[in-house]
């Protein structure tokens, strides 16, 4: 079975289904274990129809956008999604694997599936597969192909370290929900936030420190840019600031600097209202003028890079820099599926799958 897959189905021989069950019913396969990682999503092309059924789906849940539907509806499909598209599908071109083609998020989730599933070699029961939030292939998709795989238990894995309603909480609703419909369901556990994880940690810490010494200069300041939330989302309960936070000073601790070396901002923010702040291209324009000349940037919310890493900070980021007087800047890669990244993963699915292997 190739890792990251289901397993096919395997038909009975006519004489074994002649005795256990009628032939046109296949075998009920039992006995394993599905991890399931989910990220973001992707749109499956740059070209402006694939763009827009990925920003409709995006950009229509309500964990993501709170404004009521009688307000956000007219503005979506009225003036959103027939401007946004092109602009978007523009910068996907930019940051596109044209290998593969596809985007980098579909390349990097695939690729943590696939290692995942040889890492956890020694459990020849548990099947690893992926899935979109939004895009292809959908939650509702790859938990069917588990199932008929024969896993009855299911760790669902939203690969997102700190915990936001706008991201983990929308994967588990989307499980669920997909349970609701099926009369079978396996047993499902969901991985709990892991920002404060010491295996997570001093992955991030290594990165920054082997991504340092490979430069032939130092940076002055060290951004750690974090995917922002409307502020009110915050005030309403949303823990995903304080976790944001946490990482950062646990981060600092590990490395040894002080809030004035490693800072933490919030990046990608949209429309009008008002989001966590400090605003990371705002301290990064504010930075370059004040004189700082050297800055490197990291992306510790994001598992894998994509969109928001590889175009809005290496490229966006880098250019803001550079036209406000600054001199050198390095973006510091996300742990993608290398080793220290996929060390994170595995330490989290092993210890969520405790007492089910």
């Amino acid at each position: 079975m190739p890792p990251g897959t289901s397993a096919p189905v395997a038909h009975p021989s006519s004489a074994e289904a002649r005795q256990t069950r009628p032939a046109e019913h296949p075998p009920v396969r039992s006995g394993r274990i599905g991890v399931l990682l989910v990220n973001l999503g992707t749109p499956d092309a740059t070209d402006y129809r694939s763009m827009r059924r990925y920003l409709a789906e995006f950009l229509s849940d309500r964990r993501v956008i709170e404004v009521p539907r009688a307000i956000w509806f007219p503005l979506l499909y009225g003036i959103i999604l027939n401007r946004r598209p092109q602009r978007v599908g523009k910068a996907y071109e930019q940051i596109w694997n044209r290998e593969r083609d596809e985007s980098f998020l579909r390349t990097f989730t695939r690729n943590q599936s696939e290692k995942l599933a040889t890492a956890l070699g020694d459990h020849p029961q548990v099947v690893v597969d992926w899935a979109m939030r939004y895009g292809t292939p959908p939650i509702s998709e790859r938990l069917d192909a588990l199932q008929a795989a024969g896993c009855e238990r299911i760790l669902l894995f939203p690969l997102y370290p700190q915990y936001a309603a706008a991201t983990t909480a929308t994967v588990n609703d989307q499980a669920f929900r997909h349970l609701m419909t099926m009369r079978w369901q396996p047993a499902l556990r969901t991985v709990p936030p892991y920002h404060d994880d010491p295996v997570y940690i001093e992955a991030i810490a290594t990165s920054i420190e082997t991504h340092l010494a490979a430069l032939d200069w130092q940076p002055e300041k060290i951004i750690a840019s974090f995917h922002g939330i409307p502020k009110s989302y915050f005030e309403k309960g949303d823990p995903y600031y304080c976790h944001c936070q946490k990482t950062g000073r646990l981060l600092r601790q590990r490395l040894g600097m002080g809030e004035e070396r490693l800072m933490v901002t919030f990046q990608s923010r949209f429309g009008r209202e008002e989001w966590l702040q400090p605003y990371t291209d705002k301290t990064i324009e504010a930075l370059a003028r004040a004189g700082t000349r050297r800055v490197a940037v990291i992306n510790p919310g994001f598992v894998s890079d994509c969109l928001e890493t590889l175009e809005e900070i290496a490229g966006e980021a880098a250019e803001i820099f550079t036209e406000n007087g600054g001199e050198k800047f390095s973006h510091i890669p996300c742990l993608n599926d290398d080793p220290a990244g996929m060390r994170v993963i595995e330490t989290v699915v092993r210890r969520e799958l405790q007492g089910w292997i």
